[in-house]
């Protein structure tokens, strides 16, 4: 029995040992230590930096990114490339606007599915202009994303929408976690941070523990292996674009929720800022990787500079260098370690 127990508990400290080492060679555990140590340096900067207060309304304001990344991830994975999906949360926010403005009444429920059927309607659209030209996805996206934002700009005159329903104005206000500063003034964990977090959920457990989850990856993988498997290619990229479609919907009602007005040119011209935090998030570019867990990270390390940069009173001009400086330094970290890694693989076959 003694031996046993013994062999037992070996083989579980072995397999804990492997599953530490699995994660300390993940990008989520240096996206983590990256995180811990802009907090501790801009902290000593700025106390107020780690404030409560501070950090609930980094959340807040992320949030619509972070509903964007999830979709793009998805594209991402398959082994494309999805440009437009800030054009089509303009397009989905702008025309769902006009009906709050134009029908102050309108039910709520249409209020909210509008802009998610709209951006699923216009992923499909894309999808099918991919898969039927055979066309670069990115390519094709450019293209829908000129036609899209250029159609909006040609109705709209670039007007701006304001005055909301009542509803429209409260829901953003309301806490799930409530405090009071020193001032007496409440803040605390936004309703909106709650769906970001719930959706984000949701597309971690169709990713990692559902099988379209799986194709997805394989298709980023090897899109001539998958074929000859017999996944559908087609009905798999429909899920992919359709599901960009539908976090670029909601995260275009989030962004209106938040800002209280939608405007035609305030999102397109951004994407950097989404793709930036995918590819921090571990992401590959050519398919295949990535996480949810580490799109949020990546949300999070840009959100957490852009708020030091502001604090610190750096010009606006300064935060894309920033950020673009760290996406380079995060890539050419990921390609070295990939060739270390090959390096090692080739000695081991050697010996």
């Amino acid at each position: 029995m003694k031996t046993q127990e013994k062999g037992i508990m070996v083989h579980s400290s072995v397999a804990t040992g492997k599953r530490l080492r699995r994660f300390f060679a993940h990008t989520e555990f240096y996206m983590i230590l990256v995180i811990i140590a802009l907090i501790a340096v801009v902290t000593t900067i700025s106390p107020r930096f780690l404030s409560g207060e501070n950090l609930f309304s980094i959340a807040l304001s992320s949030s619509y990114t972070g509903i964007f990344s999830i979709g793009f991830l998805f594209v991402l994975i398959t082994g494309g490339l999805d440009i437009s999906f800030l054009a089509v949360a303009t397009v989905a926010q702008y025309l769902t606007a006009m009906v709050m403005v134009a029908h102050p009444q309108a039910p709520i429920w249409f209020v909210i599915a509008l802009p998610l059927v709209l951006g699923v309607a216009m992923g499909a659209i894309n999808t099918l202009l991919i898969h039927y030209l055979n066309a670069p996805s990115m390519i094709i996206t450019i293209a829908t994303q000129s036609i899209f934002y250029g159609l909006l700009q040609f109705a709209t005159h670039g007007e701006w929408l304001y005055n909301f329903p009542d509803w429209f104005v409260h829901f953003p206000r309301i806490l799930v976690l409530s405090f009071v500063n020193e001032r007496g003034v409440k803040y605390g964990l936004s309703i909106i941070v709650v769906i970001w977090l719930a959706v984000a959920l949701v597309a971690s457990i169709i990713l990692r523990h559902i099988k379209v989850g799986r194709r997805l990856y394989a298709l980023g993988g090897n899109l001539e292996a998958s074929h000859r498997a017999g996944i559908g290619i087609l009905r798999y990229r429909f899920f992919a674009y359709c599901a960009c479609g539908f976090t670029a919907g909601l995260g275009g009602l989030v962004h209106s929720f938040i800002t209280q007005t939608v405007a035609p040119n305030t999102l397109v011209g951004n994407e950097f800022t989404v793709v930036a935090a995918v590819v921090l998030g571990g992401a590959s570019i050519f398919g295949g990787t990535g996480s949810i867990g580490g799109s949020i990270l990546g949300v999070a390390v840009i959100a957490l500079i852009t708020n030091a940069l502001t604090i610190m009173k750096v010009p606006n001009y300064w935060h894309a260098v920033c950020i673009g400086g760290v996406v380079l330094l995060s890539m050419s970290i990921t390609a070295l370690s990939g060739r270390l890694a090959a390096r090692g693989e080739k000695k081991i076959n050697v010996e």
